[in-house]
């Protein structure tokens, strides 16, 4: 292998590895995070106990808020690492460093490795990358999958080449013998693959969102001075692949579930999310909607953060200079934060897959008008970015485990818990409690009421109740001598509010 090639390869591997390591910091010593982490985590556990990877199901209940390829992820690593806090998360770090990796050669070709480094850096120091790159859910999965889309759909509108090997032809536009000439097509064939596989993968990760890379392509092709651009991505043969490819898993968990994935999943989860505000995230009022539709526009400005300093100058230069390339990632950003602008359900995460286009615009801009103070500026806020990312991972995380009262709860209690207990809880029903006290009990959570708490504690064999620490006080206070109480305090964090809950065992 040439000296040439071993470079490229050694980036790559420094970059994924590098990234790899700077996401997984400080996973494994805080707890999971309610709701939606131990949700993913459970589904994923209860795939390998039911040995059943088409259908999810969370606490023994169908789970049909998302595809599959996230629970996916999680059985392998939990195979590797166990199934632990660190495994749940590890497979979201991996996807954000294979996305610095894309956004690393999609710059690459664009204008050379600095390029390339830049791009990667900034997406990969973001804010909001940095938290979901850390956390047990779907979130980096879709964003790889849609950068990856973004990446190949621009090299089939702009050729297969390098951007330096084509000085001749303009940015989207065709060649007289690429515009008559079919074989030209030919070297395309992989990016066209690439492109559909990536919007089937996206969807098998986050649902039919994953499909925004569509709306830029078509968007660039209808603006651009030929239209033929579009013979390149063959739209009725790729979606038919892009569909068959989701089937293949649809189909069965259609089945399966008599069409719930269907409407639940679609339904409700990405319908429903569209047209009205799903667990409080959101305004239903048209005063609220209207209110929010500047959301992610302000929004942004934190989950950017430290790049988003930078954003009123990079827009002000792109008002008055930009090219095709400028314009393709521009039309990506300005699509997805437009189609989460209308949505009524808001998260500030939801704009996540748009910040490796954002990154490449930013280090393009930052290339082209580069002094020896702007090198410093950026350089600095790297380095002292990642510096101060690392120490809160590493040292926050010990630091406030103790407040997440069911991770606490089993830490207590764990010496007394037997496979075959049975457990419950009263006014407190967050899926930490699912996930972490069925790594070591086999039975089910069951939620009750505060009537039936003590005919549950009545009944025969071992198990176990948590209830706040009034309703214990009340309801057990002639218990048993020979059951154990545990008292932990802590915060909700689903719900934003302290709790103090008290577990009570009965051994036999």
């Amino acid at each position: 292998m040439t000296q040439s090639k071993i470079k490229p390869l050694g980036n790559y591997a420094l970059l994924f590895f590098g990234c790899v390591l700077f996401h997984v910091a400080g996973t494994w010593s805080l707890p999971l995070i309610d709701r939606d982490e131990p949700r993913f985590a459970e589904a994923s556990r209860e795939m390998i106990q039911r040995g059943d990877y088409v259908v999810p199901y969370f606490n023994d209940h169908l789970r049909l808020d998302k595809p599959p390829l996230t629970y996916w992820a999680q059985t392998v690593s939990y195979r590797i690492f166990g199934q632990n806090d660190f495994a749940a998360r590890f497979p979201s770090a991996v996807a954000a460093a294979l996305t610095a990796l894309v956004i690393f050669s999609w710059g690459r070709r664009i204008a050379g490795e600095k390029l390339g480094w830049w791009a990667a850096i900034i997406f990969t120091l973001s804010l909001q990358t940095f938290v979901h790159a850390k956390a047990a859910v779907a979130d980096m999965w879709l964003v790889l999958f849609m950068t990856v889309a973004h990446w190949s759909g621009h090299e089939l509108l702009n050729g297969s080449s390098s951007a330096a090997s084509r000085p001749s032809v303009a940015p989207y536009q065709l060649s007289a013998l690429q515009r008559f000439n079919p074989s030209t097509l030919q070297p395309f064939l992989p990016w066209w693959l690439m492109f559909y596989l990536s919007l089937a993968l996206g969807f098998l990760a986050k649902g039919p969102l994953a499909w925004v890379p569509l709306l830029t392509v078509t968007s660039t092709i209808f603006y651009a001075p030929n239209l033929q651009l579009g013979r390149r991505f063959k739209f009725v043969r790729g979606i038919a692949l892009m569909l068959a490819i989701i089937a293949a898993w649809g189909i069965p968990a259609l089945i399966r579930t008599h069409g719930d994935f269907l409407r639940i999943g679609i339904g409700r989860h990405v319908i429903g999310r569209s047209f009205g505000a799903m667990e409080g995230h959101g305004w239903n009022s048209l005063g609220g909607y209207l209110l929010l539709l500047p959301f992610y526009f302000v929004t942004v400005f934190v989950s950017f953060f430290p790049w988003s300093i930078k954003l009123p100058a990079l827009l002000k230069r792109l008002w008055r200079e930009r090219d095709n390339i400028d314009n393709y990632l521009l039309s990506g950003v300005a699509i997805i934060f437009i189609i989460f602008s209308v949505i009524k359900t808001k998260l500030p995460h939801y704009t996540l897959p748009a910040f490796g286009l954002l990154a490449l615009v930013l280090a393009r801009h930052r290339q082209e008008t580069v002094t020896a103070s702007r090198r410093s500026f950026f350089a600095t806020v790297a380095v002292t970015t990642a510096s101060i990312w690392i120490a809160f991972a590493l040292i926050i995380p010990p630091l406030v485990a103790r407040f997440f009262p069911a991770y606490q709860l089993l830490q207590v209690s764990h010496a007394f818990l037997k496979p075959n207990m049975q457990f419950a809880s009263v006014a407190f029903e967050e899926p930490s409690l699912v996930w972490y006290f069925r790594s070591r009990v086999n039975g089910f959570f069951t939620p009750l009421n505060e009537r039936r708490a003590t005919e549950f504690m009545s009944s025969s064999g071992p198990r176990f109740i948590i209830l706040p620490m009034p309703v214990a006080g009340s309801v057990f206070s002639n218990a048993s001598r020979t059951w154990k109480f545990f008292t932990v305090s802590g915060f909700n964090v689903a719900k934003g509010k302290r709790v103090d809950l008290t577990m009570v065992l009965k051994l036999e």
